[in-house]
């Protein structure tokens, strides 16, 4: 069954004991947190404080999706937050196997996420150091995008790759989940669909998780 990780960055802020209770209510796996700078990706979204306070409240593990530069400068406030994975960008590490080591080192789980005009093959040396691959399938930044179909074949020689290895690493897709796109990823080979205002926008949320789950 398909993992769901609702990304908080589509709560209500003004309202997020409330809406981190229902994901904690729900039949979610994770907690999707988008951390945005305004250099790597157009906009700015929210820092540690708003992820430790999220933490005290959630009974979901912690996905840290970093869209920052020099990510490595932030390995440890990410773990003393509470995060179980950590994310970051292929495209913003020069150094990315120090990075990725550095993240397990803190005792985190370790994902490389790649943008839509990133190939895949970017990260075929690595792939067995890494606990997640996380596939945009729309352009980082902002939420709410339409889902870009090069995701699709990136998910399924990401699948092809990842079984052949007889690897454990995960598949996320991030960007324009629905119904339609999160069950043609699930068919692609994706693990876990991360989905914001898909979910939140939902007369019931809880039950578009639900749906989700059954993809």
């Amino acid at each position: 069954m398909i993992e769901i990780a609702p990304s908080m960055l589509s709560a209500d802020f003004g309202c997020l004991d409330r809406d981190v209770e229902m994901i904690n209510s729900s039949e979610a796996d994770w907690m999707h947190l988008d951390v945005m700078d305004g250099v790597f990706v157009p906009n700015i979204s929210y820092g540690f404080p708003v992820i430790k306070a999220i933490a005290r409240k959630a009974r979901k593990p912690l996905d840290a999706h970093l869209m920052i530069v020099d990510p490595q400068n932030y390995v440890n406030q990410v773990r003393d937050c509470g995060v179980t994975l950590m994310t970051v960008h292929q495209e913003a590490c020069t150094h990315l196997h120090r990075v990725v080591q550095q993240i397990k080192d803190a005792g985190m789980k370790a994902g490389v996420a790649l943008n839509p005009a990133t190939p895949t093959m970017m990260l075929d040396d690595i792939l067995p150091a890494l606990d997640l691959v996380l596939v945009m399938s729309v352009n980082p930044g902002f939420g709410g995008q339409k889902f870009i179909d090069l995701a699709l074949p990136k998910v399924r020689r990401l699948r092809s790759l990842i079984d052949f290895q007889g690897l454990s690493t995960r598949i996320e897709v991030d960007g324009g989940v629905n119904l339609h796109t999160g069950k043609i990823l699930a068919e692609a080979g994706a693990d876990i669909l991360v989905a914001g205002s898909f979910v939140f926008g939902a007369d019931s949320p809880a039950d578009t998780i639900a749906a989700l789950r059954q993809l």
